[in-house]
This record gives structure tokens, sequence and C-alpha cells, in this order.
């Protein structure tokens, strides 16, 4: 939870620091971070299919399976984040302009946009290996080598982009190309330094030489539907961003805004909940007692409402100090406290959904997380924002509604999947075929 905090704390900085310069350049940032989040789903997918099969395998003493998957994911990671160079580079300030037809190629939001894309596809390979290799190592039970590693990484992408950004002391003024930069050398340091952990004995993961496609097949099958998960989130985010953008400039930066205070406050423990969920009951399935991992997984989530759902009454009632960090203008001030509030109120059944898909992504099912959320978005986030906010006039309320919406309707989909049990028997399906069920050799 504290890498969490901190990761998320350096994503705040980069909010606030360009809050200092414009609205327009929070705006920039954040359609920017709409095509960041492309490599970064997939990261997050390969990550997703080594931490279940990691975990599953540490508890089943199938190390040397677990060492493959690790090796075959970190792997396949730095490969997928080649093409996000060439994007970025040739593409970066045309795939803002794309996203709303208030914006233009020659625009300010657009430029801004395309070099900080450019500056941080830079170094997609390295984020992708950072991500996986991170997963890798929480499953095979160390937590701590991760942590360590991000908090240093962290830390010095928030001093960079304080210093790079503003042009403190001795150091020149770059604007949103320092903000750029100071997370290009985070993703660089965070992937050096942790595949130097798994290479070394610093860790009880290690490296092989890969050579079964079962684990190969199961990675990709595991991994598949999250990252389709999350490229279909994204993809979904732009029509989104296009009804904030069609209320103003002031009213797409107070989401971003909104959104961050939101995620600086609650995501740590979120994100935490899930990892350490995902931990938990992969192990416990791996070492054979389907019972105690269906019991882990209800008993994080309960933690996780009572917790988290604690931290949304306090950001709900402190919404308009909160926000008022970010920004001085006093329309973009009003609508980023609504923002907040909305995310507020659906704090309890978020931290419910976020656990739960932890839960089963160890279970080996990462479809259910993908149809709840993507028919959640579709339904909540996109059909109640447009239908209410444009087509009936609600306006911007009807935006906070649907975002309340979204996550009610992603998490009862995931309980019920999780309820039903599906997810033990394709575990214990897959570790029989990989040759990771305990008692093999």
């Amino acid at each position: 939870m504290v890498e969490q905090f901190l990761r998320t704390l350096m994503r705040t900085t980069d909010v606030a620091v360009t809050g200092l310069f414009s609205p327009a350049a929070v705006a920039a940032v954040g359609l920017a971070d709409l095509y960041a989040r492309l490599p970064l789903r997939i990261g997050l997918g390969l990550g997703s299919g080594v931490i279940a099969l990691s975990s599953q395998d540490t508890g089943s003493g199938a190390t040397a399976n677990r060492d493959e998957a690790i090796t075959q994911a970190i792997l396949l990671g730095a490969v997928a984040g080649i093409p996000f160079i060439v994007f970025g580079y040739f593409f970066g300030q045309w795939a803002i302009a794309i996203i709303s037809p208030e914006l233009t190629p020659e625009s300010e939001v657009a430029r801004m946009g395309g070099i900080y894309l450019a500056i941080i596809f830079a170094t997609t390979p390295a984020r992708h290996v950072a991500l996986v290799a991170a997963r890798s190592i929480q499953g095979a039970g160390d937590t701590r080598t991760p942590m360590s590693v991000n908090v240093v990484s962290n830390a010095l992408n928030i001093v960079g982009t304080v210093v790079l950004g503003l042009g403190l002391g001795p150091a020149p003024y770059l604007h949103i190309v320092g903000v750029g930069i100071a997370t290009a050398v985070g993703n660089v340091f965070s992937a050096l330094a942790l595949v130097a952990a798994i290479y070394g004995s610093w860790t009880p993961a290690g490296f092989v030489r890969p050579t079964q496609w079962t684990i190969t097949r199961q990675l990709l099958a595991i991994s598949a539907p999250r990252i389709t998960e999350g490229f279909l989130t994204t993809a979904l985010e732009f029509p989104f961003n296009s009804i904030l953008l069609y209320f103003g400039t002031d009213v797409n930066a107070a989401y971003q805004i909104g959104r961050r205070v939101y995620q600086q406050i609650t995501s740590p423990l979120s994100r935490g909940y899930r990892t350490g969920t995902s931990i938990v009951v992969g192990q416990t399935l791996g070492e054979g007692d389907p019972v105690s991992a269906r019991y882990n997984g209800w008993a994080a989530a309960a933690l996780g409402v009572l917790t988290v759902g604690s931290l949304g009454v306090v950001l709900f009632f402190g919404a308009e100090w909160f926000v008022s960090f970010f920004t001085d203008d006093p329309a973009t001030r009003s609508y980023a406290a609504g923002f907040a509030a909305a995310y507020a109120l659906a704090a309890p059944v978020t931290v419910l959904y976020v656990v739960l898909a932890g839960a089963l992504t160890s279970g080996s099912d990462t479809k259910t997380p993908l149809i709840g959320r993507i028919s959640g978005m579709v339904v909540g986030l996109l059909g109640v924002s447009y239908v209410g906010g444009i087509v009936l006039g609600y306006g911007v309320p009807a935006i906070y509604v649907s975002i309340v919406v979204y996550y009610l309707w992603a998490t009862i989909y995931v309980a019920i999947g999780f309820h039903r049990g599906a997810w033990i028997e394709r575990t214990q399906s897959m570790m029989d075929e990989r040759g990771s069920t305990p008692g093999e050799d």
C-alpha cells in the first residue's frame, strides 16, 4: 500500500504541477494519459497473468514453472512496448487532436499533450517490464522488493516533476516536458532495478530459459481478457472525454482533478487490497484449499468496504477543500468538487469490485471482470452521461450520476461471478495441465 500511495502521489503531483501552468495543460496531460493507458493495460494484463501463475505455483511448490512464467511474461512485455515508441514520436499531437472536434493539431492542448505523450511512450518497454516484474515478485510472496524499488522510483519521479517542471534551483524550466522526462526516468529505473533483483538473489523468483508452450498459452489466456478489458476501457473513455469537452475544457480539467483527488485518497488501499488478495487467493488455491481461497476473497472485500468506504465519507464532505489544492479557477474548482463527491459516493462498491476482480484473476478468471466493467461503462458512464447530460439536458450533474451507476453495475456482476465459484475449477484444470498440482513432479 505504501508503493501504491507513492505511485498515486506521483500522478497527483503531475496534475498539481500542470495545474500551475494552465487548465489547458491539465487537460493535455489528462488526454495524453488516455493513450498512456494503452501500454499500461498491456503491462497490467500480463501482470495479472503472471501473478496468477506465480502465486499458484508458489503455493504448490512448482517453482520451475513459476520462474518460466515470469521469464516469458517479462520478455513479452518488453517486445509489446516497441510499437508505442513509434506511435508517440510520429502521431502524438494528431492523436490528442482527434479526441474532440473542439481540438485541432495546432491547438495548445494538442501541442502540449503530443509532446508529453511522445516522451512517456519512449520508455514503454521499460514500463511494461517494471509492471510485469513487480507482479512476478509479488506472486512469489515478496512484496517488499517491488515496494522498495518503486518507492525510490516514484520519489525520483515526484522530485523530477517539481524541479524540472517548475525550473527550481539550477534546473531548467522545462514546463510539461519536464513532467514527461521525470516519468520516463522513473520507468527506466524501476525496470532495471526489478530485473536485477530477479536475476540476483534478492527475491524468491528467478529467470530460466523458456521451453514450455503450455505456460505461454496459459499466460496469454489469463492476460488477454485483462488486456482487452483495459483496451476497451480506454477506448470508451475517449467518447466519455468528448462528452466532458462538450461542456468545456474546464469541465474536462475538473474531471481529471476530481478523479485524481479520489485516487490519491482511496486507490493506495484499493490497489493494495487487490494485490494482497491476488497473492493470498492464488497461493491458497495452489495449496489445494479452495474453501480458504473463497473465504479470503470475501474477507478482503469486507475489509476494503469498511476502510475505503470510510475514506469516501471523508472525501465526500471535504471535496471542495481537497480540490482547492489543484486549481484556483472558480468554475473548474466547483465542477471538480462535484466529480470528487461522485467518486466518494461510489467508493464502497468500487473497492468491492477491485478486490473481487483481483481474487478472480488469481483464480484464472479475467473474463468476468471484463464483462462487468465494460457493460458498466457502456450503460452507466456513457449511457447515463450522454442521455442524461446532453439529450435530456441535465448537464454535468448527470455525469456525476453516471460514475456511481457504472461502478454499481460492474460490482454486482463481479460479485455474482465470484460467488458462483467457476474460477476454482478453472484454476485446478490449468494447474493440472501445466503439471503444477501439489504432489506432481
